[in-house]
């Protein structure tokens, strides 16, 4: 079968979006909303490495285009489209057709389209989707807000997705396959966030980005880490170490002067959102356990380990 069949019987799909232009020429064509910027990120998943290679492939389309959104929402932005870059062993029609079936049920869940990309033949199965979204000029939610005296909050639950991993077939291995951008939470966090980051390599890591970009430091508490029961009946170490450094949960960690919290909690939100930690003038990362100081180690996700 030809790369471009591949295309049409798979991923070709009618594009209904006024002014734009999307699967069928060399480029697709945006027509950005007037005041607003593009907004652009891209993810690479590899089979071994980043899903185990018994998952579904519904499962893989879907956190191919989840894991992208999450960056989409993690800056406040609505997400528009995404472009997909798949390089296959083997044509596999069933593989192709859950694999596709899964991209576009999240597509269709988030409002996105499939406007272009490129297939090929690869020694290893390889995803690489480029999510892109608009947001209002000037209300991007960045790294590099954060002030002393924020709350710092998590949505969801922590420690799920690494929980899942450990135990598939589980209940929270859904959490490891299917990911939940927090896409209408983070467009309702624009003007009231001072900071933001989705929660990918482990919260204690993905924590650590905004602390460096805003030159702050923070206070957890990690009795008040949101976790499964599953989760929190484990011993305190292993626990924490699922909450802080296991990664793939896809949650937004963001930071909120008490004020703008009030005013958020008054909202109807989607998701729960728990205060987790204050930020502090000091650089350091401290975590609190029964109200005293607790010195812990914890490594996210390495990508060249």
């Amino acid at each position: 079968m030809a790369e471009f069949s591949i295309i049409e019987q798979y991923f070709t799909r009618p594009f209904t979006q006024q002014d734009d232009i999307g699967i069928g020429d060399d480029s697709a064509i945006l027509t950005p909303p007037t005041n607003q910027q593009l907004v652009i990120c891209t993810d690479t998943l590899v089979a071994g490495r980043h899903f185990p290679l018994e998952t579904s492939a519904h499962a893989v389309g879907w956190k191919s285009v989840a894991v992208n959104l999450s960056d989409i929402a993690a800056m406040g932005a609505k997400p528009h489209s995404i472009l997909l870059a798949l390089s296959l062993p083997n044509i596999d029609h069933d593989w192709l057709q859950g694999f596709s079936q899964g991209l576009f049920d999240c597509c269709d869940r988030f409002g996105v389209a499939l406007i272009g990309g490129d297939t090929t033949q690869s020694a290893h199965l390889t995803i690489t989707v480029t999510a892109l979204g608009y947001i209002e000029s000037g209300q991007a939610i960045c790294r590099s807000g954060a002030r002393a005296g924020d709350y710092i909050v998590v949505s969801g639950q922590v420690g799920d997705a690494a929980y899942g991993l450990q135990h598939l077939g589980g209940a929270l291995q859904s959490r490891l396959d299917y990911p939940t951008p927090r896409c209408e939470l983070g467009q309702t966090l624009k003007g009231l966030a001072s900071s933001m980051i989705d929660v990918s390599d482990g919260l204690a890591q993905d924590l650590d980005h905004i602390l460096k970009a805003s030159n702050v430091g923070a206070k957890i508490f990690l009795d008040q880490l949101p976790l499964d029961p599953a989760v929190q009946a484990l011993p305190n170490q292993q626990k924490w170490q699922y909450a802080l450094a296991g990664g793939d949960d896809y949650e937004l960690c963001f930071t909120i002067s008490p004020q703008n919290y009030e005013k958020l909690l008054q909202q109807q939100l989607n998701v729960k959102i728990t205060m987790i930690g204050l930020i502090t003038q000091t650089t350091d990362l401290i975590f609190e356990h029964d109200g005293q100081n607790h010195p812990v180690q914890f490594h996210g996700y390495q990508h060249f380990a």
